[in-house]
């Protein structure tokens, strides 16, 4: 074997375990990870001169540049930098479970370490319980990070995401109920309770701002609780249709219109359809937009109020 072959074995091995074990975290690991397979600082900062190893934090490295890393990546960067038995948490932990879109990145972490671009929260009630991993990313559980949302969403989002948890079959009550009688000082506990106390489970998710608008305005005049994504059969001969607000009783039926949705000429052809067929059926509906239901909020509820009376 060539002397210059056997000399750089070693290095050849300790990069192909530094490649698997940065594999195995979304391509990111940490100077003390390093040190554990036998890489010294001054190795890593080697490889980092040479364009092997991409800086993304103090003590965080990345086997590709920090524009190229995926969100799960900046994710476990995050948790990396904020040190040992940091989680993801808030709204970055209900990204990575589904339940919202996109997030500023969020760390529970001991200690008082800053890193930038990341908000670390500090918990006296964290437990090991109370955390998991999702795409090998340490996280909080649905459960805490629907409490911990309670410091960050407004009562429609909170809202929102309940509703999507439920959806998914991740909402557990009893679940949450450990969580708040754990953390019941907490204002994001109060605001949780807040929540659950008009919940109802087994509703389809609200599909728009603007319907978590209605709903929260209904919810505010404590009007009866509307289903909500129905598809509803009108026995004409027809195909159902989906309806995004609907008390069967009344046999009422609102829709909230966004102009994203039904401002082409084929919606409103549609959707002045679907106003005959409810017609035809004997269903008193309306349609509410996005300005009604921010500037004329006493108008709209008078609109329910009257349309569930008569």
């Amino acid at each position: 074997m060539p002397e210059a072959w056997r000399d750089s074995e070693p290095g050849v091995r300790l990069d192909a375990k530094l490649a698997a074990l940065a594999r195995s975290q979304q391509a990111v690991c940490s100077l003390a990870q390093c040190a554990s397979l036998g890489l010294g600082a001054r190795a890593v900062q080697k490889r980092a001169a040479s364009g092997r190893l991409h800086r993304i934090h103090r003590g965080v490295y990345s086997l590709v540049p920090k524009e190229l890393l995926t969100r799960d990546g900046l994710f476990m960067a995050a948790v990396l930098a904020c040190g040992p038995h940091a989680v993801l948490s808030h709204q970055s932990a209900a990204v990575l479970h589904g339940l919202v879109p996109a997030s500023p990145v969020h760390v529970i972490a001991p200690g008082k370490r800053l890193v930038d671009s990341v908000t670390v929260h500090r918990s006296t009630t964290l437990t090991a319980r109370d955390t998991t991993r999702v795409r090998g990313i340490p996280c909080t559980t649905v459960a805490r990070t629907l409490l911990d949302l309670g410091d960050d969403l407004n009562a429609a989002q909170h809202d929102r995401v309940l509703n999507r948890a439920e959806a998914q079959g991740r909402l557990s009550l009893r679940a949450l109920d450990d969580q708040l009688a754990r953390n019941g000082a907490r204002s994001a506990a109060h605001r949780l309770r807040a929540r659950l106390a008009v919940y109802r489970p087994g509703q389809a998710p609200t599909e728009s701002p603007l319907e978590d608008d209605f709903l929260a305005l209904i919810r505010a005049h404590h009007l009866p609780e509307p289903d909500r994504q129905v598809v509803l059969d009108l026995e004409d001969g027809e195909r159902p249709i989906r309806v995004d607000f609907m008390w069967r009783e009344a046999m009422v039926v609102i829709e909230t219109d966004g102009h994203e949705h039904h401002g082409t000429r084929r919606a409103f052809r549609d959707d002045r359809r679907r106003d005959q067929r409810l017609a035809r059926a004997r269903w008193r509906h309306a349609r509410v937009t996005w300005e009604q239901v921010h500037d004329e909020p006493v108008s709209v509820v008078g609109l329910v109020v009257d349309l569930l009376a008569a």
